[in-house]
């Protein structure tokens, strides 16, 4: 098994908990741009199975796409800082509000790429832009 197929902790398989293809249709127009594990290592200048750890840590959430059915995870959760990339720093603890209030990783996914009206953008966005108090208030409303 290749490291670009392999199944990821925390990474429901299609159709486990209902996801279906409007899901992945709707999350193909939401993200632009997306990135396979090798390429995530790639950009951080760091290994595959480091990558994989960030995965399981919950630091990093994607889902299964393409035609080869890659786990992959938006690229919009990479940054720059000083120049040198690194992962969004205020991503997990978002993420893991969001697994509190009962989101798998692909709702999880949609949530932070479409525009959340009580905020006016995608939280993404906001958490891109330094808002992270906001967005996570919004997320635990959702309990």
């Amino acid at each position: 098994m290749s490291d670009t197929t392999a199944p990821e902790p925390g990474a429901p398989t299609p159709g486990s908990t209902g996801e279906s293809l409007d899901d992945r249709t709707a999350l193909e127009s939401l993200v632009e741009e997306w990135l396979t594990l090798p390429d995530v290592a790639e950009a951080l200048g760091t290994a595959v199975s480091k990558v994989r750890g960030l995965v399981s840590e919950r630091t990093l959430v994607g889902i299964k796409r393409g035609e080869r059915n890659t786990f992959q995870v938006p690229a919009a959760f990479l940054v720059l800082d000083d120049g040198a990339p690194h992962v969004l720093h205020t991503l997990r603890g978002t993420v893991l509000v969001l697994s509190d209030v009962g989101l798998d990783d692909a709702a999880i996914l949609r949530w932070l790429f479409d525009v959340e009206p009580s905020i006016g953008a995608a939280p993404i966005q906001e958490l891109r832009s330094g808002r992270r108090a906001e967005v996570r208030r919004v997320a635990q409303a959702l309990l």
